[in-house]
């Protein structure tokens, strides 16, 4: 079986495939402050509630773009799951053409979709990946990596809202009942929800203008299907993408040799 861990500013995400099958999955709070030991006794925990047996884990496939997690989760891979992680950067192989500048710049989870969406549907593709950072991404029909746009997450533009304007409370990110709020509560859920979709449409127009007509436009992320029913652009929802896609890559690269133990580059990759 093998162990995919997807290493969010957030959250991270884990799930264990047989084969192509997902038979768990997890999202748990990001925390630079756990050590090896830590996430290593809680992913245990996680598989007994599962009813699944770590011993079983042949494989571990790794994305971060939390650079101090990414040696934590080496030695926790190591430790209890004797593994030496496949470690998703920029240029490693992916099956795709990377256009990004310089290729290792771009982050691992973009790649991770990119891999996913482009295997499952070709291309053109664009992937709207609503997370901390909410990340448009595009793939050609060529299977090129062509890049894309980064913006805010729905949550953390809320937050900041709640911030910087001392007179509005905190409210709870939901659909209200009309674009036009009539209190102070559902005003500020319009604006987020509606505004936010109205970006994300806005965006997507403009990448097809450069892609072509004819492009598939799928979503995942934490906030996808808040926010999907209010787009015009997004056609799907996949909510395991990026676990599909660490899977995906774990095949193409599990026997292209293991970092050297205890190496860790000036970027936090290992």
């Amino acid at each position: 079986m093998l162990l995919a861990i997807d290493i969010g500013n957030t959250n991270i995400v884990l799930g264990v495939f047989e084969g192509n099958r997902l038979k768990g999955d997890w999202r748990i709070a990001t925390s630079a402050s756990k050590t090896s030991d830590e996430y290593g006794i809680l992913v245990l925990d996680l598989f007994h509630s599962k009813g699944l047996r770590a011993d079983r884990i042949d494989g571990v496939v790794l994305s971060s773009v939390v650079p101090p997690l990414a040696p934590i989760f080496l030695e926790t891979s190591r430790r209890y799951f004797h593994s030496d992680p496949v470690i998703v950067d920029g240029a490693m192989d992916t099956g795709l053409i990377n256009r990004y500048e310089p290729p290792r710049d771009v982050g691992a989870d973009r790649i991770v979709n990119a891999v996913a969406a482009y295997r499952r549907y070709g291309g053109p593709v664009i992937i709207v990946d609503f997370g901390t950072a909410t990340t448009f991404c595009a793939v050609s029909k060529k299977g090129e990596y062509l890049g894309g746009a980064i913006t805010p997450g729905i949550t953390i533009s809320a937050e900041a809202l709640f911030q910087r304007a001392s007179k509005l409370p905190k409210v709870e990110l939901a659909k209200p009942k009309s674009v036009i709020g009539q209190d102070t509560v559902s005003s500020i859920q319009a604006g987020m929800l509606y505004g936010y979709a109205g970006m994300v449409d806005a965006m997507v127009t403009r990448m097809k203008k450069e892609l072509g007509p004819r492009v598939k436009v799928i979503a995942t992320g934490g906030q996808a299907r808040l926010i999907l029913s209010e787009t015009k652009t997004i056609e799907e929802v996949r909510p395991y993408l990026t676990l599909e896609g660490l899977q995906i890559l774990h095949e193409r690269n599990k026997n292209r040799g293991r970092p050297r133990k205890g190496y860790i580059d000036k970027t936090g990759k290992t």
